[in-house]
């Protein structure tokens, strides 16, 4: 039998047959192919922030970069330091009272959090709420780890809120964990406490642990909300934070989820087995970049995504599409002209014939499949350069 002989009998694990390669993992490597043949493709779809964190972020782990003894394993709940920091941005921005020894778990960003929250606390068969539309992670990892997902509706005319009359005719027996997200990606529908007030009155009625993922709640929004400022949350809710968005840090991978020290110590028993922590200068310019005034977060997360927004804007217009002007986060999302088929006919033919890549909503769910989203993390002339583009091109708009 020969090598490739062997290699055919050899057969990936079920799960995978579940779930398909990450939409942006495919697509970038055919963005990656035009940009190799020339053609400079600018991309509008994903939420990766082009600008530098804060300068005492960097100083710290140049800092502690240059430290001997900085360099070794670190404990998975995370140095004193950060766990202290995360504490006091929760105490400052949203009046929440943390235990920083009990009551946090640094991450390797929010995205790992959905692992180890799902390994927590859901068995194969159980089943999970996801939203429709939402990010893509929350279906794929439940269905990987033998999860049933059961999806709710987020709808245009219902402000992209839970629809909780339908959530509640619907059968929870099995249901272990909702999955929300806001403010909402990618609708950009702001988080409202009367909303987060039914989500905790939702999980307790029916012992079901909701998971708010909430890091957007900087940008383009003058009044950050936290799920964990309704009493009683931390009881039966976990809510994820990031600093990959608020903070410009998406590639240094800090995250966090807050909750009770029970839920804290089922999550770090999963973690404790999967990680060996994350490296101390890290850890420790985080908890710097935690102390970021409102003065930087202003500039970074409401002054330059405003001007960037304008272009979005007028992009959404010369496709034809409508668009909510009350959005927040880092995205726009807009709902597509009616003589389109779908939204990724919208794209490829702004791809193909612009040059610039915009997300279509299909991805985030069958609720999605009339819209597109837009991305703001694109430099000014960027942006500018895309209109002129798009402009350019022969798209009717009748």
């Amino acid at each position: 039998m020969t090598e490739i002989d062997s290699m055919t009998q050899i057969k990936p694990a079920e799960r995978l047959s579940l779930v398909k390669e990450y939409y942006f993992s495919r697509k970038l490597k055919e963005v990656a192919k035009m940009n190799a043949e020339g053609m400079d493709v600018i991309s509008l779809a994903i939420g990766s922030p082009d600008m530098p964190p804060s300068k005492q972020t960097i100083d710290k782990l140049c800092e502690v970069a240059r430290q001997d003894s900085a360099h070794g394993y670190q404990p998975t709940c995370g140095t004193q330091e950060l766990r202290t920091a995360m504490a006091g941005f929760y105490k400052r921005w949203f009046d929440v009272t943390l235990d920083p020894n009990t009551e946090i778990q640094p991450l390797i960003g929010s995205k790992e959090g959905i692992l180890h929250i799902t390994l927590a606390f859901v068995n194969p068969g159980d089943e999970v709420l996801v939203p429709n539309p939402g990010y893509p992670t929350y279906t794929s990892l439940s269905k990987i780890l033998g999860a049933k997902v059961v999806n709710y509706d987020l709808r245009e005319d219902n402000g992209w809120q839970p629809d909780f009359e339908a959530l509640e005719k619907t059968n929870l027996s099995r249901v272990k964990l909702m999955w929300t997200n806001y403010p909402n990606m990618p609708t950009g529908a702001n988080a409202l406490m009367e909303t987060y007030r039914k989500l905790v009155e939702f999980a307790k009625r029916h012992n079901i642990v909701v998971v708010n993922d909430n890091p957007y709640s900087f940008i383009l929004n003058e009044k950050p909300l936290s799920l964990l400022q309704v009493d009683g949350a931390k009881n039966c809710c976990i809510e994820l934070n990031s600093m990959s968005k608020s903070h410009n840090m998406p590639g240094w991978r800090v995250g966090m989820c807050a909750t009770n020290h029970t839920f804290i110590q089922w999550i770090l028993k999963v973690k404790s087995n999967i990680d060996s922590g994350t490296f101390r200068g890290i850890q420790l310019a985080a908890a710097a970049a935690y102390d970021n005034d409102e003065a930087w977060h202003h500039k970074a997360n409401f002054e330059t995504y405003s001007a960037r927004r304008k272009y979005a804007e007028e992009i959404m217009r010369l496709l034809g599409c409508t668009f909510d002007s009350k959005q927040v986060g880092m995205f726009l999302w807009g709902k597509i002209p009616a003589f389109y088929k779908d939204a990724e006919e919208l794209t490829e033919t702004v791809l193909h014939g612009a040059r610039v890549f915009i997300t279509p909503g299909h991805i985030f769910g069958s609720n999605g499949e009339r819209y597109i989203r837009i991305s703001l993390c694109a430099k000014e002339y960027k942006l500018k350069e895309a209109v002129e583009r798009i402009k350019n091109l022969e798209v009717s708009t009748e």
